[in-house]
């Protein structure tokens, strides 16, 4: 198959279209899925989140249930996207899940007070050489960053590394702190580039990292 660094993809489109295609194909999604969860969970229980965005998986997306059920035993407190307009905001997780707009599981409605999160996990189709989402192409995960404050570090999650070095993106769409997908990691390394991490990660790795800060009253701290 060819790879992603042989294609010159001139657009997001382009590459969307690809990585999509490259996802549907992927096997061992139950395997995939389960080194993700454990992953996750290491990486949460390793900076102490107590409070998280996640994401009510879709077909092609890593399968967050066994993570929203462990972190709930823990007494982490559960996000979820509820879609409103064309973004979107945060809502506790709560059964019973209702399916909605282009087939996602919703909770019911919150009308509480926005809540501060530790740490955001963001589904993607693929990721630029500027370690930025290529998603579905609606733009919500976009809007709704761009009005939270403060921001929490975010994690990009796949099944299958799909990265291109070129670069797609927009200014407004959201970057990663740390892009994890089952047999490869990316780390955001300060302002001066990303740096590739294969099945490890080193301490001076972590310390650049926002991912990695240690947690205080819900604020990255050094």
């Amino acid at each position: 198959m060819t790879t992603m660094k042989k294609i010159k993809f001139e657009t997001k489109t382009e590459f969307r279209r690809f990585a999509k295609e490259k996802l549907i194909h992927v096997s061992n999604t139950y395997l995939r899925d389960k080194k993700m969860q454990k992953t996750l969970l290491s990486l949460i229980c390793h900076t102490n989140v107590r409070s998280l965005l996640l994401y009510v998986s879709l077909p092609l997306e890593v399968n967050t249930d066994a993570l929203i059920t462990t972190c709930r035993r823990r007494k982490c407190r559960v996000y979820v996207p509820f879609m409103e307009g064309i973004s979107f905001k945060m809502v506790q997780w709560r059964l019973p899940l209702e399916k909605k707009t282009f087939n996602i599981k919703e909770p019911k409605n919150s009308f509480a007070v926005k809540p501060k999160i530790n740490l955001a996990i963001v589904p993607v189709i693929g990721v630029d050489g500027a370690l930025k989402r290529i998603g579905f192409g609606k733009g919500m995960y976009d809007r709704f960053f761009a009005s939270l404050k403060p921001k929490p570090p975010i994690a990009f999650v796949q099944r299958e590394f799909c990265m291109t070095p070129a670069l797609l993106s927009e200014a407004h769409d959201i970057a990663a702190d740390i892009y994890l997908t089952p047999y490869k990691t990316i780390i955001k390394r300060g302002k001066n580039g990303t740096r590739v991490i294969s099945r490890w990660r080193s301490r001076r790795s972590e310390r650049r990292c926002g991912v990695f800060y240690r947690q205080k009253d819900g604020v990255c701290q050094l």
